[in-house]
């Protein structure tokens, strides 16, 4: 199978990272870029150098997907470890492996710890749990690679404690542009659903609370779905079964074909068949297709499991951004979730991950939505736009503010010209302590006796131009703010001048509109008290 060109990028970066010495590397690719494909030509690159590879992943999905990819992708077959299987005696070098199979000390103790060469973690943001860690931490001579769509857990958890880099990154923004997801409409719903008294548990909202939080908006949001989702393939995320039976049932009522689907479904697959037959257009669950289940023509995506966790929000949505022939956008439906709880994932952290930039494509979203889709690139497009806009204000007002400053302020060197002492600028070159920068105090004071401190670069000179000021000021001299503003309007060598003479000149000046007055030449005028 040939690769994508990012693919083949992320597959060579892998490669090299562990060359380099780098054993626990991160492969980030977003839900539907082919991620499983990646790790296969991976595993195959390693069994050509006689590698003993295992996958390992916490769901039977994940396991015959990973072993389905890896045959059609390599020709290579897989062993399974998982309950009464066992890859042991198997001449097969790949391994797929339940976690929660593998976990268990006594079925690690039938493995040497070097048996496996190469550890493949499927949905990585899982991989810094106790029953991973367990695992890997026993073979723990394995080079090993995580494999995930975003890089954070909700727990606040760094996955920095286990991998040492991210070998390859490929965002979903640059997925959407290149053309290998579709594009994404957000639309924001004119519904305010009250999550303040949902608790936060483990870093997210609380299953059972959400539930209970949800129930009264379930015919609301009913309502709506019948108005905006028509002629789409929707699946609907819910945090309860009891709560998607409930959508499922209120759906139906309204001549919405749904069903809804569980882990205790006995006729899961069936349900999922018919889905993708469609003999219904709304698929519920609790939370169940989020890892392991693709269904390309999925073109609408409801959320009603929110939640502040951004890999559990990407998964979600990543259900809906596979290219499918006929499907032009995937429709994400977004509700005005009221919390005072913060960080809840919003449509606008799937582009972003600066926080300010989020926040004003999540207010383009809700201001220019209006009853109509609005393009998350688009929005960004703007967003990112109008942030622009106001960083070249600001600079601009920035520029001129010190402008006017540098305008008010003499520089060091043309300070020193004007008094005409070449050594009240330059520091001794061989005193360490003067060639450090200048502190906040003495930067502080040049600017208020008038020189301009940027231009300042160490402790010496400012301690020198300070020493100088001193002096100067004790001996009745002008000062450089006197020297500033007469040298602007001409006079020359104003740095001979006395304080009393500069002052008496300058009210004179003020006097007149602050303009010199009339028969004084300021290239020639010296007064009687200058300095020769």
């Amino acid at each position: 199978m040939e690769l994508r060109p990012y693919q083949l990028q992320a597959q060579n970066a892998i490669l090299e990272t562990w060359s380099s010495g780098i054993g626990k590397t991160l492969l980030v690719l977003p839900t539907g870029t082919g991620k499983t494909i990646v790790f296969s030509n991976v595993i195959a690159e390693r069994v050509r150098q006689g590698d003993r590879v295992l996958v390992l992943a916490h769901r039977e999905e994940l396991l015959n997907q990973a072993a389905d990819k890896l045959e059609r992708s390599t020709g290579l077959k897989c062993a399974l470890e998982k309950a009464s299987s066992s890859c042991l005696d198997s001449w097969f070098n790949v391994v797929v492996g339940s976690v929660q199979t593998l976990q268990s000390q006594k079925r690690l103790d039938r493995f040497p710890r070097d048996y496996f060469d190469t550890i493949i973690v499927d949905e990585a943001h899982h991989a810094i749990s106790a029953s991973y860690r367990r695992v890997i931490d026993h073979f723990d001579r394995a080079r090993l690679l995580g494999v995930t769509a975003t890089a954070d857990r909700g727990d606040k958890r760094n996955l920095g404690e286990l991998f040492e880099t991210i070998a390859y990154e490929y965002t979903l923004p640059a997925a959407i542009r290149d053309g290998y997801l579709c594009p994404i409409k957000a639309l924001t719903l004119p519904l305010n659903i009250d999550l303040a008294g949902v608790k936060v548990s483990a870093g997210d909202f609380q299953a059972a609370a959400l539930g209970s939080a949800l129930d009264p908006y379930l015919e609301q949001i009913a309502e709506l779905m019948r108005e905006h989702c028509a002629g789409r393939k929707t699946v609907v995320f819910l945090p309860l079964i009891a709560t998607s039976q409930k959508m499922c049932r209120i759906l139906n009522e309204r001549g919405i074909s749904a069903a809804e689907v569980n882990g205790e479904s006995d006729d899961r697959a069936e349900i999922l068949a018919r889905f993708h037959a469609g003999e219904f257009s709304v698929l519920c669950n609790s939370m169940l297709l989020t890892e392991g289940w693709d269904e390309p023509a999925v073109d609408c995506i409801v959320c009603l499991r929110p939640t502040k966790v951004r890999a559990l929000y990407a998964q979600i949505v990543g259900r809906g951004t596979r290219l499918f022939q006929g499907k032009n956008d995937l429709l994400l439906l977004d509700f005005l979730w009221h919390t005072e709880k913060h960080d809840l994932c919003r449509p606008a952290h799937l582009i972003c991950n600066n926080s300010d930039l989020s926040s004003r494509v999540a207010e383009i979203l809700a201001e220019e939505s209006q009853g109509n889709a609005i393009d998350l690139l688009d929005a960004e497009i703007e967003a990112e736009s109008n942030a622009q806009q106001e960083r070249e204000e600001a600079l601009r007002k920035l520029l001129e503010e010190q402008r006017k400053r540098k305008r008010q302020l003499v520089d060091p060197l043309q300070y020193e010209m004007s008094i005409g002492n070449a050594t009240a600028y330059e520091p001794d070159p061989m005193d360490l302590r003067q060639q450090a920068p200048p502190s906040a105090a003495q930067l502080a004071l040049l600017e208020k006796a008038g020189i301009f401190p940027d231009e300042v670069t160490c402790a010496g000179q400012a301690s020198k131009l300070l020493d100088t000021i001193a002096k100067r000021r004790a001996e009745g001299l002008t000062t450089p703010k006197q020297i500033r503003f007469l040298e602007r309007v001409g006079f020359r060598e104003v740095g001979c001048w006395r304080f009393d003479d500069a002052r008496h000149m300058i009210d004179r000046i003020a006097a007149n509109r602050w303009t010199v007055p009339f028969g004084i030449n300021p290239q020639t005028y010296q007064p009687q008290g200058a300095r020769g």
